[in-house]
């Protein structure tokens, strides 16, 4: 049995997506699909150690899947994991096969892309952009000769995929990581889904648009030379922006870093909790997974990385750690 195991983000679903779409019959068909939310990134425990035969691992960080991956590895599974964020140690076994490279201007569709040497360069492009990386996206998107109008509905469409990853658990998301996925995988080619009309482009920019507006209402908790910060509450439609807006403020404002900050409320106990999404300065893309690496729950990549559960008492810390290393 075959498990493909991916970041429920754009950059995930559209690297999976290509191999899946692609002619080479090497890459399997049928398989049990293994996602979730986007800060849902320990999902290769989820794979069952006694029925996988192999597994592809698309985009979620081999750092927080060691473990698993070496269970999987001695138990003689083949492994194809590509990605591109913070490793730490890497198993050395004939069982696995990796693409790896944490270079901050690549994500793992831009590296799935090379791997099939451009058969679905358009998906590739856009979810690039969805990973807001945009001068790759540009770059990538001028050789194979784009319009600028083409480019900015890829662009649209990585960025409102990526959108729909972001939330507390699936069911804030407008669509779960897998059922996304089918929904694309009819289209070869990203622009025959725009062109229809009621496709989920649409349905998506239709609500990233409504979230996005209750978003720039957002209280600012910071804002110098080193750093802006701002707070969204605990509902779900500022979960579903808080990775997504955080970009667009990296976008406005390139020279700073960023956080959103969304409250977490408990129902259990008293103890307050926030989600912290934090991108680095777009013209300093370093340091963003280092950093929430220090903080329990922490993780990500040189460019944008998060916090799933910081406690309050530790939000000072965090702000002033952020504001240092970027002076």
């Amino acid at each position: 049995m075959h498990y493909d195991v991916f970041n429920g983000d754009a950059d995930g679903i559209i690297a999976l997506l290509q191999l899946r779409l692609s002619k080479n019959k090497v890459y399997p068909k049928e398989s049990i699909l293994v996602t979730g939310v986007k800060r849902d990134i320990s999902l290769l425990k989820q794979v069952d150690i006694n029925q996988a035969t192999s597994v592809t691992v698309l985009d979620i960080s081999l750092e927080k899947n060691g473990d698993a991956l070496n269970r999987l590895l001695e138990k003689g599974v083949n492994v194809f994991y590509v990605d591109h964020h913070r490793t730490g140690d890497i198993p050395q076994s004939p069982y696995l096969t990796r693409l790896i490279d944490t270079n901050a201007n690549t994500c793992t569709s831009l590296l799935i892309n090379k791997h099939l040497d451009g058969e679905f360069v358009n998906w590739a492009i856009t979810a690039a952009f969805g990973d807001n990386m945009d001068a790759s996206a540009q770059a990538l998107a001028m050789q194979n000769n784009l319009s600028i109008e083409q480019q900015g509905l890829l662009k649209e469409f990585g960025i409102y995929i990526n959108y729909n990853g972001y939330g507390r658990s699936v069911e804030d998301l407008h669509f779960h990581p897998a059922q996304l996925l089918t929904k694309l995988s009819c289209y070869a080619d990203p622009f025959d889904l725009i062109n229809e009309t009621a496709s989920v482009f649409h349905q998506l920019k239709a609500a990233y648009l409504a979230d996005m507006a209750k978003a720039k209402s957002s209280t600012v908790l910071i804002n110098n030379k080193q750093l802006s910060a701002v707070q969204l509450a605990d509902e779900p439609w500022a979960r579903r922006v808080s990775g997504v807006f955080g970009n667009e403020l990296a976008n406005a404002s390139p020279d700073k870093a960023h956080v959103v900050v969304t409250l977490n409320e408990s129902k259990f106990n008293d103890d307050t909790t926030y989600t912290i999404s934090l991108r680095a300065p777009l013209n300093n893309k370093q340091g963003a997974g280092e950093l929430c690496a220090r903080f329990p729950t922490g993780g990500g990549r040189a460019a944008a990385a998060g916090v799933n559960t910081l406690p309050a008492e530790m939000l000072g810390d965090f702000f002033a750690s952020v504001a240092k290393y970027y002076l």
